[in-house]
């Protein structure tokens, strides 16, 4: 009978003891696998790609290489700042140098800020209208006019056909916070009267006959809201800025505004589009429905010429296809009776 028992209980305790070593052995793994864990998601957090300027120089620019190491930023201003509706923006560089547009001079370039509009296309011309501001002359500062509230800013650097280099440079995008700005009260009249005498700059003078005008569009046209503005020219030639030569200038688009004053640079900014470069047609954005458009010629340092050179205001219409919007007829049916 014992022997019996011991017969059947021998295998039962043999198996439960099995079971017991391999439930230990299990659990004692258990910490090492999820001690495991974080290092995998340490490595996962490592190799997500980088947002901000390092995403975008990691794109390929145009033919013009740029210099190793070579950085564009904003100088004084931060993301976050509140600044005045009318602002002195500063651009800094490092690496490279500062050249007028169309001048072809090893590791350099001009700068372009790009204002509220996402950082463009980085093996294309910049595009030239209010959101990407060209300076051209080799500028490294702007007065800059924006309307009270939030606001984008980021400056690519580019080449002399206004291409970005490769690997691109493009500063971070940073936020402002524009506010309306008490003026100042004017400073104290100088005791002397040479101190208190501006200094005057002699304007360039302009040839008899000289004239600015639009050869396309033309007064009333309807256009595409990415027009090519042709500009035409008599009795003087057309030189970058920075290129100081008798009777020469560069062109100035105005848009939706009033003649600058004559004795001062031409404003750079939404409404005065500046083409340094010397370019003779541009491919502008508008928004659709009316506005106005002015040329006005101007010297090496972006002031008008004595007599001014500027051509009448013309006023055009965009539309999605830059055709006249269809227009209803009404028909009239007449009833003949017999």
């Amino acid at each position: 009978m014992h022997r019996t028992l011991a017969a059947i209980l021998v295998p039962f305790l043999g198996l439960w003891v099995l079971c017991n070593a391999a439930t230990a052995q299990s659990d004692a793994a258990a910490p090492q696998n999820n001690a495991a864990t974080p290092q995998n998601d340490a490595t996962t957090t490592q190799n997500k790609p980088a947002s901000g300027p390092s995403a975008a120089t990691a794109q390929t620019g145009g033919p013009t290489p740029s210099a190793p190491g070579a950085a564009v930023y904003f100088v004084g201003l931060k993301d976050g700042d509140t600044i005045p509706t009318k602002s002195t923006i500063h651009f800094g560089l490092r690496g490279m140098g500062v050249a007028p547009a169309g001048s072809e001079r090893a590791n350099s370039g001009h700068h372009h800020l790009i204002v509220d509009a996402p950082t463009p296309p980085l093996n294309a011309e910049i595009p030239n209208d209010f959101h990407h501001l060209h300076f051209g002359a080799g500028q490294t500062e702007t007065e800059l006019t924006l309307t009270p509230g939030e606001h984008t800013l980021q400056l690519v650097f580019a080449d002399k056909d206004h291409i970005p280099h490769s690997p691109p440079l493009v500063s971070d995008r940073i936020k402002v916070n524009v506010v309306d700005q008490v003026a100042a009260p004017p400073p104290a009249t100088s005791a002397s009267p040479q101190a208190a005498s501006p200094t005057t700059y002699k304007r360039h003078p302009s040839p008899k006959g000289a004239k600015v005008y639009f050869i396309y569009p033309t007064d009333g046209a309807y256009i595409t809201p990415n027009p090519v503005i042709r500009f035409g020219l008599l009795n003087m030639g057309v030189a970058p800025a920075g290129f100081d030569k008798p009777n020469t200038g560069h062109h100035h688009l105005l848009i939706d505004t009033d003649l600058p004053p004559l004795d001062q640079p031409i404003p750079n900014d939404f409404h005065h589009l500046h083409f340094g470069a010397g370019q003779t047609e541009a491919k502008i954005t508008l928004t659709p429905g009316p506005h106005k458009l002015q040329l006005l010629f101007a010297d090496t340092k972006h002031i008008p010429h004595d007599p001014p050179v500027y051509s009448n205001v013309i006023n055009v219409t965009v539309t999605v296809n830059g055709r006249p919007p269809h227009r209803r007829h009404h028909h009239r049916y007449w009833h003949h009776y017999y």
